[in-house]
Formats: structure tokens, sequence, C-alpha cells
């Protein structure tokens, strides 16, 4: 059973969705047909790229979308909506589109990564759903990669679900972190739902049962000879823990044919604890015993330790992973870009005084360009439907520098969107959590730059516009303007 299909998330929505839908109803505009899209503004942390996550949650979400009575009855507790609404919610069912890049890719801000096009009820009512799953998932999958990236090749675990905000949180983001490149989580749960790899090892509480530290480890040996990592640091890492360790693996394991397969550290400098400890197993013929650190890690605790030769070889992640402690804020949000009128699609703009709110207005495609090395250069916004031929040098627009000539040449270019849903059922099957992971690592390891994941002052990805769309937006910001 999908955790989703446990209860209904149909009222995980804001107040002022419902208020405006009932005045959309009793204006008798809930048949009207508009587009909102989802973007963010800014990618976290000051990196140089996020990795969308959460598409497949959506799909659940709109699939299972319906009133209950308990629902409807708690809004007539209200006293706000009017009873033709109330009973019109009874047999509600979402009934519009929606378009989609493939969950896993590589995005930017600016760019609508997830498009509905639906009757104006429908639209306006998914809108809280929509986000807090690409905000949270997209968070979560993004922070996971900039650790995975600091790793260099190290296995990184997700060690977060007690330090989550909440089981949704824990599970869910455990299933972000998987697509960011984290190798496996120690949620149960999220193991059974998502088929993720799960691991664990010992608590200091299994330690400090027993009267001694050796007895300790000897016990759990022998119920886990076939993977033993011992937690060494209940003590003294370097005067008990290690000297006990290798102990049992001489005493308990060896007799039995096994190796003792790692040593666990959660406390401490780890760079020289590690340091320390690699000497000292080596020196004990357990050169294949693995090195696993814990205890507040993310990207840049992690590069220090490697920087200082840290001599690890897994690491686990818990809090500032699972909560995206930097930068726990990713910011999508869901505007409205077009009104149908008399069967068109008519552009809407927002204007503000931040210059970085204005939104990208109308229908529209978003492609990703790429070079003739297969490296993505830029992503391009055109008008729906509009034709973008790269047989031929092709002239587009640069939005901060509007008065240059610019041409993509010997480029290809790959639309980004794909329709998800159609007329309220879904139209793509799901993808497996593997796939969509490994869609992850394809797009970073060959298609997007290496300066592009700089944690540093990392390279911009452009966001262009065709002359036309780019026409578009400029004439709708001149009417607006009020002299």
């Amino acid at each position: 059973m999908k955790q989703s299909e446990q209860r209904n998330l149909t009222m995980m929505m804001d107040l002022y969705e419902m208020t405006m839908a009932n005045g959309y109803f009793n204006d008798q505009d809930k048949d009207v047909r508009v587009a909102f899209d989802v973007f963010y503004r800014s990618n976290p942390d000051g990196g140089g790229f996020a990795i969308f996550a959460g598409l497949e949650q959506i799909l659940e979400y709109i699939e299972n979308l319906h009133f209950d009575k308990e629902d409807i009855a708690y809004f007539r507790s209200l006293h706000m909506f009017t009873e033709s609404f109330l009973e019109y919610l009874e047999d509600f069912r979402f009934q519009g589109d929606i378009y989609a890049f493939r969950e896993g890719t590589i995005m930017y801000p600016n760019e609508p990564i997830i498009t509905v096009v639906a009757p104006l009820i429908d639209a306006q009512l998914i809108e809280t759903a929509l986000l807090a799953q690409v905000n949270h998932q997209s968070l979560i999958a993004t922070k996971t990669r900039r650790i995975v990236n600091a790793a260099e090749g190290r296995a990184v675990s997700d060690f977060g679900a007690r330090r989550a905000h909440n089981m949704d949180a824990a599970v869910y983001g455990a299933r972000a972190a998987y697509i960011g490149g984290a190798a496996g989580t120690a949620t149960v749960l999220a193991g059974q739902l998502f088929d993720i790899p799960v691991s664990g090892t010992m608590a200091h509480s299994w330690v400090m049962y027993y009267k001694d530290e050796y007895e300790a480890f000897k016990h759990y040996a022998e119920n886990y000879p076939e993977g033993t990592v011992l937690l060494v640091d209940t003590y003294d890492v370097i005067g008990s823990g290690i000297p006990n360790a290798i102990r049992v693996a001489k005493e308990v394991l060896e007799p039995m044919g096994k190796r003792l397969k790692g040593i666990r550290i959660d406390s401490g400098d780890l760079a020289y604890l590690s340091k320390k400890i690699r000497k000292m197993l080596d020196g004990a013929g357990l050169e294949d015993c693995k090195i696993i650190v814990s205890n507040s890690l993310d990207e840049y605790t992690i590069t220090s330790i490697l920087q200082q030769g840290g001599k690890i070889d897994s690491f686990g992640v818990g809090e500032r992973l699972i909560t995206a402690k930097s930068d726990p804020v990713f910011g999508a949000v869901y505007k409205i870009a077009a009104v149908e009128e008399n069967g068109v699609f008519s552009p809407r703009i927002k204007v503000s005084e931040n210059v970085e709110k204005i939104t990208n207005p109308g229908l529209k495609d978003v492609y990703r360009i790429y070079d003739e090395t297969g490296h993505s250069i830029a992503d391009l916004i055109v008008r729906a439907g509009e034709q973008v031929d790269m047989s031929v040098p092709y002239r587009y627009a640069d939005p901060a520098k509007p008065w240059k000539s610019r041409y993509f040449e010997n480029c290809t270019a790959v639309k980004l969107q794909q329709q998800v849903v159609k007329g309220g059922k879904r139209i793509v099957p799901k993808a497996s959590l593997d796939s969509i992971r490994e869609f992850v690592e394809q797009q970073l390891s060959k298609e997007v730059w290496e300066e592009e994941q700089r944690f540093e002052n990392p390279h911009v990805h452009y966001l262009d516009m065709s002359l036309a769309y780019y026409q578009m937006k400029m004439d709708m910001l001149n009417d607006s303007r009020v002299e």
C-alpha cells in the first residue's frame, strides 16, 4: 500500500484556496481554464543547480483527489461557503492537464518545472499540495547531492530520521536523498515503501548495557557475523574502542571464518581519529575493515575532513541532510500564467518592484540547449508551440543583455516538459526510484559543466528566451506601466 493511500490528502491546502474557489463558483467562473506555473527563484546554498524531486507523490495525490463527507462537514462548520458550492465539492475530481519535467531533472531558477492547465477551481485547489512536495523533496535531493559531491566517491547514507521535522519529512526526505545520490537510508519505512537499501549498526545503548565494551562487541559479532560494524566511541576510541574491536575480530570473527566489516565513530575529531584508527587496523591485518563516521556532517565538514587527510570510507549524514540545515527553504511558487478567453489563452504577468518577482507570462515551452560535446549550455523559453530550429544559427534574446545579438550554433534543443496528467488521469508510467537516481547521475556526470557544480561562485546557467517570447513579455511590461 502506498503511504499516500492511507489517508486523504485533499485537505492539504491553505484556506484561501477554498475562499477563492467558493468565490469563483458563485461568480460562475468555475469552468474557465487557466494555466499556472511552478517555478523557483534561486538555488539553495548559492549553488549552481537544483534537482527536481517529488513528482511521483504529486501524481498519486492528483489521482486520489476527492472530498470526504467529513471534509464537507468541516467546511460547513466554518460558515464561510455557500451550500451549492459544498454540494459541488461532493463529486469533485481534478479534471485538468499537467505538464512537468521528468523527475530527477537538473533544473534552474525561473523556468516552469510544472505547468497546470485546468478549470479555475481545479488549478486553485492543488496549489499547496504541489508546492509542499516540490519544495521539500527538491530541497533534500539538492542538499544531498552537494554532500555526495563533497564525499568524492565515498558512500553517503541518510541517518536523519530522528532529527527530521516529522515522520513524513523523514520518509520522503529519505526518498529525495536517494534521488540525490545517497547510497541508502537508516529509515526502515522508507526502505519498505521505496525499496531503498537500508543499513544500520548498533547504538551506544547496546555498548552501555553490557558490563564492558568487549562483551558488548562480542555479543554483537556473534549475532551478526556477516556484517559486524562496531561503534567504538562510547568510552575511549583509541584507548579501548579500537583495541576491543580488533580483539573481537581476532577472537570471535576469524575463528568463524568471518572478517570485521567496519567500525563507526560518532564523535570527536573525525579527521585525526580516522588516521589513527586506520594505522591501528592496518597494523592488525584488518586493511579491509571500513571506517564509517557520523556526527553533524554536511558538505563543508566532509570537505574539511578529507582535506585534512581523513581516512574515511563512508559517511552517515543526519540532521544537516534531512533538514537541509544551511538553507532550509527551497522557495518554489505557483503563479498564474494565462487565462483562456474565447478559446485562446491570454497571458498574465505579475509585475513587482522587485525585479526577481516579475513572472514569465503565458503558455510556454522550455528547451535545454546542448553543444556539440553534449554539454548543457543554456535553457530556452519560447512561446507554446513555437518552432525551435537548430539546423541554422538560432538567434535568441539574453534577458540580462537584450541589446546583444546572440546565437546558438551547432546546437541541439530538447524539450523539458512532458504531459503527465490528461483530463485528470495520469498518462505516464511510474518511474522506478533507481531510474530517477541514475538519470540525475547521468546528467551531472555527462551534461552539466563542472563549473556549475562548484560550492563557491558556481557558473550561472543561462535562461534565455526566443525573440518572440521576449518581445511578448516586454510588451506586457510596457502595457502595465503606471505613469
